[in-house]
């Protein structure tokens, strides 16, 4: 249990939520969050989807399924460069039954520089920056109805999410080093070893 106003539900050993207990008493409050229209939309949808393919569809087939059932029609794919192949293949795929418009983030040709932005490689003349907010305004642009992110950076997909008028999703969460399956890290006894250091 913690208190109302620092939940630490990670650290919590009964999660006693899951039989309906309020240990915030706030379930009221939250509940309110759900008059608005645009949210109730999305959250039917999204229970609709867990409730009809929990643990039976990939998350690719899950996001088709839930822009199917908010009755979206044009999906917006915001891409790192570093994936584009793979971008390319999920826009083939999604095309299929949506109309797909696809950002890549160094759209703009933006230099770092001209942002004083950290460059990868200090030594490199002109370094052009990911542009998250360009991605979503291009997309606003396009008038999509549901934003599908796909490996962009840490942070620019947080970007991404703040200027995008179409509700977002996370398709790949990009990690480089473990090909991009963050939970790895907590998978891996050695990698965790390194985070959690034993005192």
């Amino acid at each position: 249990m913690t208190s109302k106003h620092t939940p630490r539900c990670a650290a919590c050993e009964t999660r006693v939520c899951r039989d309906g207990h309020d240990c915030f008493k706030s379930g009221e409050q939250h509940a309110a969050a759900y008059d608005d229209p645009t949210l109730r939309r999305l959250h039917t949808a999204a229970s609709a989807i867990e409730a009809r393919h929990y643990c039976r569809e990939p998350r690719i087939r899950e996001v088709m399924l839930f822009a199917h059932e908010i009755g979206a029609e044009k999906l917006g794919l915001a891409f790192c460069i570093g994936l584009a192949e793979e971008a390319r293949i999920i826009a083939e795929i999604f095309g299929r039954e949506f109309d797909v418009v696809s950002v890549c983030c160094k759209a703009g040709g933006l230099d770092k520089a001209d942002f004083d932005l950290e460059q990868i490689d200090a030594e490199k003349a002109r370094e052009v920056m990911c542009n998250p907010a360009g991605q979503a305004l291009l997309l606003n642009e396009a008038g999509t109805d549901l934003n599908v992110v796909c490996g962009l950076c840490v942070g620019h997909d947080a970007i991404f999410g703040m200027v995008s008028r179409a509700p977002v999703t996370t398709l790949i969460a990009k990690d480089r080093v473990l090909a991009h399956n963050p939970i790895g890290a907590v998978y891996s006894p050695y990698i965790r070893r390194q985070l959690l250091p034993e005192t």
